[in-house]
């Protein structure tokens, strides 16, 4: 056992030995190959600096060789450049001194079908005159492009003249009509487009306008420019005027062809609107007395002049269509011009544009007013009603008409207001001046209706009225405009509403007393209350009929009542002419007698006067009143009425008291009319027909 023990650690000592000589022998294995692969690295770097070296001194032998070669070549392309450049150089400036020559050709025949071409050869041009004036300022040369450039701009602005010349046309009368009508079943009206030139020729014109303003350094073209469109403006205008002419004489209502494109299934526009002028107060004399007041006399003694009146009318509408037509054609002109001339001399252009036109439109309106005038002079004052359509349209366009003018000159801007104000002045005093007219007409006995009907002055007066409530605001502000009692009052419409009832008012007043002055000149006093009656009535009728009495009762609430109340008091004064009949069958003087009593002379000879009286005064009365008339058929048929019941009733109870007196043998001699024949005698008067 002892023995084991000492063996043991003997074995470990020699298997650790074995393993020790092993690791060793490994290691000096690993070391020999690093020895060896030293060795071989040492060799292979031996090698490579070897290499190195030789071709370090290869590659400064080349670098020795190659860099002076270099820089020689680099001289040389140097050297290239600049005698290219300078080649070059040569040849631009060569080519200045050939522009002219090589430019004539182009020059000569001009720009029209190739701007394009001919704006770069004037560039050219331009730029060798930019050359000489830099370089050789002495030289001929530079005299030469620079006569060939003026000869260029001269024939661009010859061919912007030409441009404009040949394209620019008035445009058509239906064009125009179509641009200004209003058409009441759109919702939403359609701008009708004015194109005043095609557009390649307005592309062109823009840019001969864009090089004379840059290059030319010339404005002139804006003087060709307004003076060429400033001409085709006012033929156009002319143009529409003629249209109206020619057209409204035959037909009476214009139509103007809407554009085809815009809706197909309307091939037509509506008229435009005409406005009310003394057409309608022909018209109404016609209406009065063909209905209410149907009499032989009708209504007036005035006859229509129908023919110039369809004159005076187309006159008017011609002239409204082209205050709107001028309107239109002149904002359609400032959108062309806006394209073609530079901002800044846009306003001062299109002022001078539209000079002519609307010089012309202002003289025509000072014209009417001048017409007017003449005619308040004479006497004829509803010759100023011309001036009441046209005033209201002036009035109505007049923002649209500042906007359009906005911009120019003061002296353009005031032209509308002072002809607006010469029309209300000259209104006005149309106005005043036939108001006094009214009061003042003289009484002549030849001119009084025999027959007692309506006088010329009260359907003259009635009729001027009617007028100004179709344009009842224009007549309100034509008053308001002569008030001057306080500047600072705002002319409200109300307030010129009640101006204007006052004036009716004023006109129905002198009407009134002078109507109560020419009754005068009736010897009979029943013919008075009879011409008075029907004035009155005619009065009140129109006013009724035609809204006047509105007006009226702005100012004068009880106006109708008064006519009515004056109406009857006639009628009473009229009803006063049978009391010399009917006084014949009173009691007055009558015989008191007792049934079968006989008697006296005296007594039968009361009756027979009575008799005879009342025979007499019917026959007279109904001899002379037969022939005065009274147009108003209810007027008539109740005044016919009332009297009948009047004379009859009496004469009935007259007979009825006489039936059992005898006093005659020949009663039949006394008792010639039956009461029905007195009623129907009385039921023929006012009838010029019986």
């Amino acid at each position: 056992m002892g023995i084991t023990s000492r063996m043991i650690p003997t074995e470990d000592a020699s298997a650790r030995k074995r393993e020790i000589e092993e690791k060793l022998k490994q290691e000096q294995e690993t070391l020999s190959f690093i020895r060896e692969n030293l060795e071989k690295s040492d060799q292979l770097t031996k090698g490579m600096v070897s290499i190195l070296s030789s071709f370090e001194s290869r590659l400064m032998q080349l670098e020795n060789s190659i860099i002076p070669v270099h820089k020689q070549t680099e001289n040389l392309q140097r050297l290239q450049e600049n005698v290219d450049k300078t080649l070059s150089c040569m040849d631009h400036v060569i080519s200045y001194y050939h522009v002219a020559k090589d430019t004539d050709r182009i020059i000569r025949e001009g720009p029209t079908g190739r701007l394009d071409e001919y704006l770069a050869c004037i560039a050219k041009i331009q730029k060798a005159v930019e050359y000489f004036q830099d370089n050789n300022p002495d030289s001929p040369e530079l005299n030469t492009v620079k006569a060939r450039f003026e000869k260029g701009k001269e024939l661009l602005e010859a061919e912007f003249r030409s441009l404009l010349t040949r394209y620019s046309k008035p445009v058509p009368p239906i064009l125009i009509l179509d641009a200004i009508s209003v058409d009441e079943e759109l919702e939403v009206q359609e701008d009708v487009v004015l194109e005043h030139l095609p557009e390649a020729v307005l592309q062109d014109i823009i840019c001969i306008a864009g090089w004379l303003v840059e290059y030319g350094r010339n404005q002139d073209f804006m003087n060709v420019y307004f003076q060429i469109r400033s001409n085709q403006l006012d033929r156009s205008i002319k143009g529409l005027k003629d249209h109206f002419r020619k057209n409204s004489a035959n037909s009476g209502i214009l139509y103007s062809p809407a554009v085809q494109t815009k809706r197909k299934d309307t091939p037509t526009k509506k008229a435009p609107k005409r406005p009310g002028t003394i057409r309608k107060a022909q018209n109404l004399l016609k209406q009065y007395s063909q209905h209410g007041l149907d009499g032989k006399k009708g209504g007036s003694n005035l006859t229509p002049l129908e023919g110039k009146d369809d004159v005076l009318d187309i006159e008017i509408d011609s002239y409204i269509h082209c205050i709107s037509a001028f309107v239109k054609l002149a904002q359609s002109e400032y959108a062309l011009l806006a394209e073609i001339i530079p901002e800044h001399h846009q306003k001062k252009t299109f002022d001078s544009l539209i000079q002519e036109a609307l010089d012309n439109l202002m003289l025509e309106g000072d014209n009417i007013v001048s017409a007017a005038r003449r005619a308040i002079m004479r006497h004829d004052y509803s010759a100023v009603l011309t001036i009441f359509p046209i005033l209201r349209h002036l009035k109505m366009n007049k923002a649209e008409f500042d906007s359009t003018l906005q911009g120019t000159a003061a002296s353009t801007k005031n032209k509308l207001p002072t002809l607006i104000t010469s029309m209300e002045t000259i209104g006005a005093k149309a106005l005043e001046e036939f108001a006094d007219s009214i009061k003042n007409d003289p009484d002549k006995e030849y001119n009084m209706p025999k027959d007692g009907t309506v006088h010329e002055l009260t359907s003259n007066a009635i009729l001027f009225l009617q007028q100004l409530l179709d344009f009842h605001e224009t007549a309100g502000a034509m008053l308001a405009s002569q008030e001057t009692s306080s500047s600072a009052i705002s002319y409200t419409s109300e307030f010129n509403k009640r101006l204007l009832s006052t004036y009716i008012c004023k006109v129905l007043g002198n009407l009134q007393l002078n109507l109560l002055s020419k009754s005068k000149v009736y010897e009979d006093s029943a013919l008075s209350a009879i011409f008075l009656h029907n004035n009155y009535n005619y009065t009140l009728k129109s006013l009724e009929k035609s809204e006047l009495i509105q007006l009226v009762t702005v100012t004068q609430k009880k106006a109708e009542g008064s006519y009515r109340e004056l109406i009857e008091q006639q009628i009473q004064m009229y009803q006063r002419s049978w009391l010399k009949v009917t006084e014949h069958l009173t009691d007055r003087n009558m015989p008191v007698f007792q049934p079968g009593t006989k008697l006296k002379d005296k007594e039968r000879q009361v009756i027979k006067d009575k008799f005879k009286g009342f025979n007499d005064g019917l026959e007279e009365l109904c001899k002379i009143q037969k022939g005065w008339a009274i147009p108003d058929k209810e007027q008539r048929d109740f005044i016919r009425q009332a009297q009948r019941r009047v004379v009859s009733d009496t004469y009935r109870a007259f007979l009825h008291r006489c039936a059992n007196i005898s006093f005659t043998k020949n009663p039949e001699k006394y008792h010639k009319y039956r009461p029905e024949e007195v009623e129907e005698m009385i039921g023929r008067l006012f009838d010029t027909s019986a």
